[in-house]
């Protein structure tokens, strides 16, 4: 009797890293850090890029570590190999990365029986890669399929068109002047909008970029889209490019001094992005200053004065509501057990300090704004300025449920946005715009 024919082994499984494995070229994951880390660098960067791409990657490398377990693996490819292991499946992880990440990716996974990988000479692509696998796994191989293209909504995510809403403080000054129903004073104010829009958009892809490894271990910035690789690391720099020259050109349109204050507000936005962020309370002071810098530039592009009154009470509110966002960001840490944010100078025990702070900087808001009732300049603007008086019960009320919430944690966002999203906040701001009218 026959005896049966063996059944063959199942033909080996080869993956490509880049873009099948993981939603990311481990060659952009390193310039990123090195321009974080070691920006210094940059220029012998150019160098090894002239020498070849595969003794690029071998210098990246070797000056940056890349923290393999935080990368953005394809989670489905992932599950498929470790079963194919489990049937005894051979695996070969072979990628144009360089040596040292790939063997990091194979540990750190522990399911390649062979790594293949860019030796800082050649690089394993085309055919030089096609001849290193027939001599590893022969012809008789499956290639595992690349991921899919980024979402369509990642670019929008990437721009955080959500945060424009924080650059209505253009319009404060037009309509502290009673001056919002002139027509071109409003279209220029528009246009302040959309050229602080597009700045900011710019430093948040750049942002984003820089803070790949902190949003990486953030419960929910690691859903940011470069973090998560929905959209090309190497796409990151273009595109903030493009929206930086986009928002020059808008600023052309209104006033030269805008387009002045607008260079000083991104470059202040850099600083924050590269360092100041950092910095304990130095980073809440700059993120009040760029907070009350859209009021100045809303002042500066419709050509209306600006209240030092003004200034003053923003600079304490905004203030108020930066430390509204670090505070949220520390009681993570408490919830999670963990003493210190990454990226950031403060600790889980800053908790109490940060709330002390908050309301007394919210609330010396209200002060600033009951001296304003009581002195000469109210007068000129409005006829009943008595009745403004109504406004300090409505911040301290407003200014105190904020906190309150931030303490609950329903506050886990920039706050402005949150005040925009909130309908509390809208009928706060209805009833105070009625007292107004009425002042008027």
């Amino acid at each position: 009797m026959a005896m049966p024919a063996p059944v063959p082994p199942p033909a080996p499984l080869v993956v490509e890293l880049e873009g099948v494995l993981m939603r990311t070229d481990t060659l952009h994951e390193g310039l990123v850090r090195l321009l974080k880390r070691r920006p210094h660098l940059l220029p012998r960067a150019l160098g090894w890029r002239l020498r070849g791409e595969a003794v690029l990657r071998a210098e990246l490398a070797r000056h940056v570590e890349l923290d393999v377990s935080r990368l953005p693996y394809d989670e489905a490819l992932v599950s498929r190999l470790t079963e194919a292991k489990a049937q005894g499946r051979r695996l070969v992880l072979a990628t144009r990365a360089d040596q040292r990440v790939a063997e990091a990716v194979a540990a750190h996974l522990g399911l390649f029986d062979q790594v293949l990988a860019s030796d800082g000479e050649r690089l394993l692509s085309g055919a030089h890669r096609a001849a290193r696998l027939r001599e590893a796994v022969g012809e008789a191989h499956e290639e595992a399929r690349p991921l899919a293209q980024a979402r369509p909504r990642a670019l929008l995510k990437a721009l955080r068109v959500h945060q424009w809403a924080k650059n209505v403080l253009v319009f404060v000054p037009l309509m502290a002047a009673h001056k919002l129903t002139q027509a071109p004073l409003l279209v220029q104010a528009l246009l302040a909008f959309l050229a602080f829009s597009l700045c900011a958009s710019s430093v948040y892809v750049l942002n984003d970029l820089l803070d790949l490894d902190a949003d990486r271990r953030h419960p929910t910035k690691r859903r940011r889209p470069f973090a998560a690789g929905d959209l090309s690391l190497g796409a990151g720099p273009w595109l903030g490019l493009g929206l930086l020259g986009t928002g020059v050109a808008v600023a052309l349109l209104v006033p030269r001094e805008f387009l002045a204050l607008l260079g000083t507000y991104y470059a202040i936005t850099l600083a924050y992005s590269f360092y100041l962020k950092q910095v304990v309370m130095m980073d809440v002071l700059v993120l009040a200053g760029l907070y009350t810098v859209r009021i100045f530039g809303g002042a500066l592009a419709v050509g209306v004065p600006t209240s030092s009154w003004l200034l003053t009470f923003s600079m304490f509110l905004f203030l108020s509501l930066a430390l509204v966002k670090r505070l949220s960001e520390v009681r993570r840490l408490r919830l999670a057990n963990e003493t210190a944010a990454p990226g950031r100078g403060y600790m889980a025990s800053d908790y109490e300090q940060l709330s002390s702070l908050g309301v007394a900087s919210g609330y010396l808001a209200v002060l600033v704004l009951a001296l304003y009732i009581t002195s000469k300049e109210v007068t000129v603007l409005y006829h009943h300025p008595e009745r403004l008086w109504l406004l300090c019960p409505l911040m301290m009320y407003w200014v105190g449920r904020v906190w309150l919430l931030a303490h609950r944690g329903e506050v886990n966002e920039d706050p402005l946005v949150f005040a925009l999203r909130d309908k509390v906040s809208y009928a706060v701001g209805g009833i105070a715009a009625a007292v107004l009218l009425i002042a008027s």
